[in-house]
C-alpha cells in the first residue's frame, strides 16, 4: 500500500466513525507565545483542552504537519543516524472532546491496525499506565480491562509516569496513555527473545507506532492534579512509521515517503544510496530536512537569525554541511530536490505546489550564503593554524591531507566561535584538525555550548503562578473593540508571571475593547480603572485563544466592575497603518502583478512593514507609482466595508485574499476598501475610511530573502515628518554647497573634485611607500645567512603589508617585522622568505600569534605573511626585542 493510500485509509476509517476530517494547521505557529512550531497533533486543539473554547464538533480526525527541533521535543541530532526519527513528520490523529473515551479509542485503534491494515496481532505490544504514588494515581484499570478483551495479557506491559502519563507542560491538561508498539524483527529474532523485553529500550525494530492519550486531569502550578469536568481523547500515530510497517521495511527512509528524494539526491551526488554508511546518513539528513524547510517556507516562515526563522536556518545549514562533508557538494543542491517533493506531496498539501518557486529560490539563496560561510570558516581556520590557503584542495573526501610540523590543539573557545559566530559545524572543524595532525579541545567547546544553552534557558524561563479564578462560569472574552474603545467589564481571572523583565500580571476580562496582538498588528495599550485606582495596560496578547492584558500590578480588590479603556490616539494611528498596508498590498498586485503575496507584516502606531513575494528590486518609478496609487485612494476617502461571519467559500467567491500559513475558521471577517480594489480576510482594526490615513510614504524597499522584498512605510503625521526631514536635508546640502543654482550640478562638481583629490592622495601614498621601502631595505641587517629587519614605522596596515610583500620579493632569506601605532591600537606585519620557510621550517602565522601577546592582541595568516592587532601599543618595543632574539636563534639554526 503506497503512502497516499495509507493516509487516506486512516482518514476514511474515522470518517466512518462520525469524525469530521479537518485540514492540518500550519506547521509554523504565529499567535501562541508559548510555542514556535506545531510539535504534536494536539497543538491546534490546545484551547479546547484548556477550556478556553468549545469544539464545534465532538469528534475530529486529521493528519498534522509537525516539527520537533527544540525544547522538550527535540529529535534533530538523531535524524539520519537512526531509522525512525525526523524533524518534520505527519501525525495521524483522532480526537474526542467530551464524547467517547477509553473503550472506543482502544477498540477503534485495534480495529484499524488489525482488521483494516492487517497487521499481525502477535507482533503488537501494549503499554498501560502502572500508577504513581507521588501523584496518588492508581493503575489505569479501565484501559487495562479494555486491552485484555483484545490481546493476550502477555503482550501488555505496565509503564511508569515517564512513559505512560502524558502532560502538555509543567501545568495544564494531562492524563494516562496507552502506547501501541510493534516488533518488526525477523521470526528467528522474535523466537530467541520476546519483543516485550525490547519495548521502550531504543531497539530500532521494536518501536512505538500509536499513542492513545486519555486526558482527564489538570496539573496545577503546585503540582496537584484536579479532575477535568469533561474527559478527552488525543491520539497520535506517526505516519512515516506506519508506512514502514505496512510496506514491510525496516527503516522509515526505505519507504516511498523518502525514497524518491533519496534517489534524486543519490543521482545528484553521483553515489548510490547504500554504498557508504556516512554518505547514507547524509542522504537521510538531507531528505528529512528538505521536508521541514519546504513546509516551513510554504507556511510563511523564512530562514532568519531570530526565533522560528533561526531554527529553520539551522536545519537548512545542517543539511548543507552534511552534503558538503559527506557528499562533496560545493554548489547549491537542496533546492534541486524541491520539485521532487512538490510532485510527491503536493496533491495532499497544495501549498507545496503553489509556493514551489518561492521555496526553491529561498533555499538556493540560503545554500549559497552558507557555502560562502563554510569557505570563510575554512579560511579563518587556516589563518588560525597558519596553513597556506593555496595548500587546500578538494579531492576524494573533500580535502588532501596537509602535513604539519607539530601536533597542536585547537582551542575550544575558538572552535565554539567558529560554530556560534560563523555557523561552522564542529564535526567539520574536527575533521580539518585531524588532517593536519591537530585535535580540538572538545571539553572547551562543550563548555561554550553549555554556557550558551544556559543563557538561552534563563532568557526563556517564565515562572507563572496558577490562575486566580474570580468567575468560574466565565466563557471566552467578548471582544467589542471594533465598536468601542471603552467599556465596563469584570476580571474573570488573573495570575502573576515572573520573567526576565520582572514581575507582571496577566489579566483576563469578560468583555474587552483591547485588540490582542495578532496577524502582524501589535496589541492595544491603555488603562483599567476601578474607583481611584488606575492600572496601565502595557500590552495585549493572545494565548490559547484568550485575550490577556499585561499589567505591572493588580487592583487591591480585583473583584467587581472595572472600566477598560484603550489608548485612542495610539489605536487610531495603528488602524490607519493597517489600512494603509491593505491599500499598498492591492497597489503592489495592481502594478507589479498578482504573483505578489503577503509573507509577513508588522503594524504599530509608528510605521508599517510589509514582506511580499517579488523577484526583483523595485525601481524608483515603481515605488513612486505605488505611493501615488495609495495616496489617490486616500484622497478618495473610501469608506471601510466590513462583513463578519462570512462563510469561507463565499469569501473566496468575493475575490478575498487569503494568506498561506494562516489558519482560518469556517466563518471569516472580510475587510474591503473600494469596489474590487482591496478585499482581504482580516481580524485587525482599520480606519473607518481611507481619508483618515492622511498621507502615505515608502521609506525603504529591499530584499530579506530570495524572492522576498520588504517595504517599510509611514503615514499621516509620521509621513509629514519624514518629508520635512528630507526637505531640511536638501536645504543643508544646498547651504554646504553655497546655494548653487543647479544643486545636482554642484554635487557632481564636488564628486569630481573628490575623485581628483583621491587620485592625487593615492599617487602620494605610492611615492611615500616606495621611498619608505627603499629606506627600510637599507636598514636590513645580515645575521649568519638570514636578513632581518624589525622596526616601528609610521604607516597604516595596508602600507605595511605592501612594503612587506615588496621587500619579501626583492630580498632573499628575509625575516621582516614591521609594527605601527594607530588610534591607540598596535598593528603588526611579519613576512618570511620561502627559503626560510622551507629550510628553517618558519611559519609567519605561528610566530605572529606568539609575538602578538606583547601587544595584548592576536592574529594569524599564512606561512609567508601574517598580520596581527592589539590594544597595547606600549608593548611594541618589547615585541621588537623578542623578534630580534628570535631572528638570532633562527640564524644560529642550521
Amino acid at each position: 500500500m503506497d503512502s497516499s493510500k495509507i493516509r487516506q485509509t486512516f482518514l476514511d476509517f474515522f470518517t466512518a466513525k462520525q469524525h469530521q476530517v479537518v485540514p492540518s494547521a500550519p506547521m509554523v505557529i504565529k499567535d501562541d507565545p508559548t510555542l514556535m512550531f506545531t510539535n504534536a497533533g494536539m497543538n491546534q486543539f490546545k484551547d479546547i483542552f484548556l477550556g478556553n473554547r468549545e469544539s464545534e464538533t465532538k469528534r475530529i480526525a486529521d493528519t498534522q504537519k509537525c516539527l520537533r527541533v527544540s525544547g522538550k521535543h527535540n529529535d534533530l541530532e538523531e535524524v539520519g543516524h537512526d531509522t525512525y526519527h525526523h524533524t518534520m513528520f505527519e501525525m495521524l490523529g483522532n480526537w474526542s472532546f467530551g464524547d467517547y473515551f477509553k473503550k472506543e479509542a482502544i477498540e477503534w485503534a485495534w480495529e484499524l491496525l488489525t482488521d483494516v491494515f492487517h497487521i499481525d496481532k502477535e507482533r503488537l505490544y501494549i503499554t498501560v499506565f502502572e500508577g504513581d504514588k507521588t501523584d496518588g494515581l492508581a493503575m489505569d484499570a479501565d484501559a487495562l480491562a479494555c486491552w485484555k478483551e483484545l490481546i493476550p495479557e502477555g503482550q501488555i506491559l505496565y509503564g511508569s509516569k515517564k512513559d505512560n502519563f502524558w502532560e502538555m507542560g509543567n501545568t495544564g491538561p494531562c492524563g494516562p496513555c496507552s502506547e501501541i508498539h510493534i516488533d518488526l524483527r525477523p521470526d528467528a529474532g522474535r523466537t530467541a527473545l520476546s519483543g516485550r523485553e525490547l519495548v521502550n529500550t531504543g531497539n530500532p525494530l521494536v518501536i512505538e507506532i500509536w499513542n492513545l492519550v486519555f486526558i482527564e486531569f489538570n496539573r496545577q502550578s503546585d503540582g496537584k492534579l484536579v479532575p477535568l469536568p469533561a474527559k478527552h481523547v488525543d491520539t497520535g500515530m506517526g505516519f512515516e512509521r506506519l508506512c514502514m510497517v505496512l510496506q514491510g521495511k525496516v527503516s522509515n527512509y526505505d519507504t516511498d515517503v523518502f525514497q524518491p528524494l533519496i534517489n534524486a539526491l543519490a543521482n545528484l551526488a553521483g553515489m548510490p544510496y547504500g554504498s557508504d554508511p556516512k554518505a547514507d546518513i547524509a542522504m537521510r539528513v538531507v531528505a528529512d530536512h528538505l521536508r521541514a524547510i519546504s513546509f516551513a517556507i510554504a507556511d510563511g516562515q523564512l530562514p532568519s537569525n531570530v526565533k522560528a526563522g533561526y531554527v529553520i536556518r539551522r536545519i537548512l545549514r545542517r543539511a548543507v554541511r552534511f552534503g558538503y562533508v559527506f557528499l562533496n557538494f560545493r554548489e547549491p543542491f537542496i533546492c534541486n530536490l524541491v520539485p521532487v517533493l512538490a510532485e510527491q506531496m503536493g496533491k495532499f498539501f497544495p501549498e507545496l505546489l503553489s509556493q514551489q518557486q518561492l521555496i526553491e529560490n529561498v533555499i538556493r539563496e540560503e545554500e549559497n550564503s552558507f557555502l560562502r560561510t563554510l569557505e570563510q570558516g575554512i579560511q579563518k581556520f587556516q589563518h588560525y593554524v597558519g596553513l597556506p590557503q593555496e595548500g587546500r584542495r578538494t579531492k576524494d573526501e573533500g580535502r588532501e591531507k596537509i602535513q604539519h610540523p607539530a601536533s597542536s590543539i585547537i582551542d575550544g573557545a575558538f572552535a565554539f566561535e567558529l560554530y556560534d559566530t560563523y555557523g561552522f559545524p564542529i564535526d567539520l572543524t574536527e575533521l580539518m584538525a585531524r588532517e593536519i595532525g591537530w585535535r580540538v579541545d572538545m571539553d572547551g567547546f562543550r563548555e561554550g555550548m553549555k554556557r550558551q544553552k544556559e543563557r538561552s534557558r534563563q532568557a526563556a524561563t517564565v515562572d507563572a503562578s496558577d490562575w486566580i479564578v474570580l468567575h468560574e462560569d466565565a466563557g471566552m472574552t467578548e471582544f467589542v473593540g471594533y465598536e468601542t474603545l471603552k467599556t465596563t467589564a469584570a476580571i474573570t481571572r488573573y495570575r502573576k508571571v515572573t520573567g526576565k523583565t520582572g514581575e507582571l500580571y496577566q489579566v483576563v476580562l469578560d468583555i474587552t475593547p483591547f485588540y490582542a496582538e495578532s496577524g502582524g498588528q501589535c496589541g492595544d495599550k491603555g488603562w483599567l480603572r476601578k474607583g481611584e485606582e488606575v492600572i496601565e495596560v502595557q500590552d495585549t496578547i493572545r494565548e490559547h485563544e484568550q485575550t490577556i492584558h499585561i499589567t505591572a500590578r493588580m487592583f487591591s480588590e480585583p473583584a467587581g466592575e472595572v472600566v477598560a479603556e484603550v489608548d485612542a490616539s495610539r489605536r487610531l494611528l495603528t488602524a490607519s497603518n493597517h489600512t494603509a498596508t491593505h491599500l499598498m498590498h492591492a497597489a503592489l498586485r495592481t502594478l507589479l502583478g498578482t504573483h505578489v503575496e503577503q509573507k509577513g507584516s508588522l503594524v504599530d502606531e509608528t510605521r508599517l512593514r510589509f514582506d511580499f513575494t517579488h523577484f526583483s528590486k523595485m525601481t524608483a518609478e515603481e515605488i513612486e507609482q505605488v505611493e501615488k496609487l495609495v495616496n489617490a485612494r486616500i484622497r478618495e476617502n473610501i469608506p471601510q466595508l466590513e462583513k463578519r461571519g462570512v462563510p469561507m467559500a463565499e469569501a473566496r467567491e468575493m475575490g478575498t485574499i487569503a494568506l498561506f500559513g494562516e489558519k482560518y475558521g469556517d466563518e471569516v471577517r472580510v475587510i474591503r476598501f473600494g469596489d474590487g480594489f482591496s478585499t482581504e480576510l482580516c481580524g485587525g482594526t482599520h480606519a473607518s475610511s481611507t481619508g483618515q490615513i492622511g498621507l502615505f510614504r515608502i521609506i525603504s524597499e529591499g530584499a530579506i530573502a530570495a524572492g522576498i522584498r520588504r517595504i517599510e512605510a509611514v503615514t499621516g503625521a509620521a509621513a509629514e515628518t519624514y518629508m520635512y526631514g528630507k526637505e531640511q536635508l536638501l536645504a543643508q546640502v544646498s547651504e554646504a554647497l553655497k546655494h548653487p543654482t543647479d544643486l545636482m550640478h554642484g554635487i557632481h562638481h564636488l564628486q569630481e573634485e573628490n575623485q581628483e583629490l583621491k587620485k592625487a592622495a593615492g599617487e602620494y601614498a605610492k611615492l611615500k611607500q616606495a621611498q619608505m621601502s627603499q629606506t627600510l631595505k637599507n636598514k636590513i641587517e645580515r645575521l649568519n645567512g638570514l636578513n632581518f629587519l624589525g622596526l616601528q614605522v609610521d604607516l597604516d596596515m595596508d602600507s605595511m603589508k605592501g612594503i612587506a610583500s615588496e621587500l619579501r620579493s626583492e630580498v632573499a632569506d628575509l625575516f621582516l617585522i614591521l609594527a605601527s601605532e594607530s588610534v591607540g591600537k598596535a598593528n603588526l606585519v611579519i613576512a618570511i622568505s620561502d627559503s626560510l620557510i622551507k629550510e628553517k621550517n618558519l611559519n609567519a602565522g605561528s610566530i605572529i600569534r606568539e609575538l602578538a601577546k606583547e601587544i595584548q592582541g592576536g592574529g594569524g595568516g599564512q606561512p609567508h605573511i601574517a598580520t596581527a592587532g592589539g590594544k597595547h601599543p606600549a608593548g611594541i618595543p618589547s615585541l621588537l626585542e623578542r623578534a630580534s632574539k628570535m631572528a638570532e636563534s633562527f640564524a644560529a639554526t642550521d
